[in-house]
């Protein structure tokens, strides 16, 4: 069986789910900035339609746009900005049934050769072929991985990433705590006890505790795979309930607890984003695209002690960075193709990147997916505390073989079969209420276990 295929019922379920959630999500979550008239209105304009995620570096690229409506006199651009958990049911919901609301959507790594097999997307290597100022061998080898299916590019890689360490250098010297470049998830542990100060509101660590199979479970993957788990073994049984897998488990849940932020079940990314920028966390695990953010954000007196490591490794000793992309894809049902590849185009080029950092701000580019990105004179000063450590760590993760045993599936931080959707949403939240004290992490992996069991016999993984 192909597991990438959806049986039909199942792609059903999937497709009526993210339907539901997309119309009760696009008007209340929505930023829609309207360049133009609808398209076909007098004047012979294009309006092309991008769907992109709520992050600090699509906003940038939304501030800009008119210097690509100046360089392509007829096309218009409106944009329908979402959150992370929003964005996904609506973009799929948009190409599972053909509908044609999106030109452009902006797509995960997990998504693209899902929807690659599944004829959503257009193919972009005859566009490339023709576009030779967008230099596809520029793009890091890692990340046009990812965003490619078998050997066609479907998604061009707006920014690239894996996950590392945020710290505070005062706070660990005042603690006594040294941050090796290395750490493990045990220092990590004995450091944010130490530099916690509660009468200061500042917490030890700052982790992810939102539900969402891109929210927090993104963050406890890591920690499973470098704590010797996995999610299934090589018959596709599910491995929730295995003791490494518990462990990491209730090791994210116990630091959580003891030295995690207040109310950590409420905080994903932007959350965290916030309290390491206000000076509210002593580390924060997370993302290496957001290091700019943080720097751009806090007070000078927080920026100029931030410290960057490599993510933290556990006892199986594996490197536990996630790989991660957001690139920019043409649904197969875009009214506009054309149009559509010279805004994609725009918007993942050198010259884009270097318009940002000049417009912007360098801490406000794209980062992770062009290697020239990284040998541009005033972004290397900007980002001289975590460029090197950002392109290590991409280098260094691994989605073919994730975990210490065997596994057969692909991807660090999520499984790349379409069921993952449906599965890490539920675990998430099952985690989320251990992290929020309703229940025992055994009664979360528990419940888990058997919901995960379940679908996967559903979808004829398992008898």
């Amino acid at each position: 069986m192909n597991h990438l295929s959806i049986p039909r019922r199942r792609l059903l379920r999937l497709t009526a789910t993210a339907a539901a959630v997309a119309v009760a999500a696009v008007p209340l979550a929505a930023c829609t900035t309207d360049g133009s008239a609808p398209s076909g209105s007098g004047g012979g304009d294009v309006t092309i339609n991008v769907a992109l995620a709520a992050n600090p570096q699509m906003k940038t690229a939304e501030s800009l746009i008119s210097d690509f409506e100046a360089k392509n006199p007829g096309i218009k651009v409106k944009f329908t900005t979402l959150p992370e958990n929003d964005l996904r049911p609506a973009v799929t919901k948009d190409v599972a049934t053909n509908s044609g609301q999106f030109d452009v959507a902006m797509i995960g790594s997990y998504e693209v050769p899902i929807w690659a097999q599944k004829q959503w997307l257009v193919p972009l290597d005859d566009y490339v072929a023709k576009d030779t100022a967008w230099d596809q061998a520029d793009l890091l080898q890692p990340i046009r991985d990812i965003v490619s299916s078998d050997g066609k590019l479907y998604g061009a890689p707006f920014y690239g990433s894996s996950s590392f360490l945020f710290y505070r250098k005062d706070l660990a010297k005042k603690a006594g705590v040294t941050i090796s470049e290395t750490p493990t998830w045990d220092e990590i542990a004995a450091a944010a006890a130490k530099m916690e100060d509660k009468d200061k509101d500042i917490s030890g660590i700052c982790l992810r505790g939102l539900p969402g199979w891109g929210q927090n479970l993104a963050a406890i993957t890591t920690v499973i795979n470098t704590f010797g788990g996995r999610w299934f073994d090589m018959d596709w049984n599910p491995q929730l309930t295995d003791p490494k897998t518990k462990h990491a488990v209730q090791f994210y849940v116990d630091l959580l607890r003891k030295n995690g932020q207040p109310d950590a079940a409420k905080d994903g990314w932007e959350g965290c984003l916030q309290r390491m920028s206000q000076g509210k966390s002593a580390m924060w695990y997370d993302d290496t695209v957001f290091a700019g953010s943080v720097l751009d954000q806090a007070k000078p007196e927080v920026a100029e002690n931030i410290g960057f490591a490599m993510a933290p490794t556990g006892p199986a000793n594996l490197p536990s960075g996630w790989l991660w992309s957001w690139g920019l894809g043409i649904t197969k049902s875009s009214k506009n193709p054309d149009a559509a590849w010279k805004f994609i185009s725009w918007v993942t080029s050198k010259e884009y990147i270097k318009l940002a950092g000049e417009k912007a701000g360098w801490d406000s580019i794209p980062p992770g997916s062009r290697q020239s990105t990284y040998e541009i004179p005033e972004y290397k000063k900007a980002a001289e505390a975590y460029a090197d450590l950002t392109l290590q760590s991409i280098s260094k993760a691994n989605p073919k073989q994730p975990t210490v045993d065997q596994v057969p599936y692909t991807g660090v931080q999520y499984v790349q079969i379409p069921e993952f959707v449906d599965i890490g949403d539920y675990v998430s939240q099952q985690i989320a209420g251990a992290i929020s004290g309703t229940q025992s992490v055994d009664a979360a992996l528990d419940k888990s276990q058997e919901y995960t069991t379940q679908v996967m016999k559903d979808a004829g993984y398992l008898k």
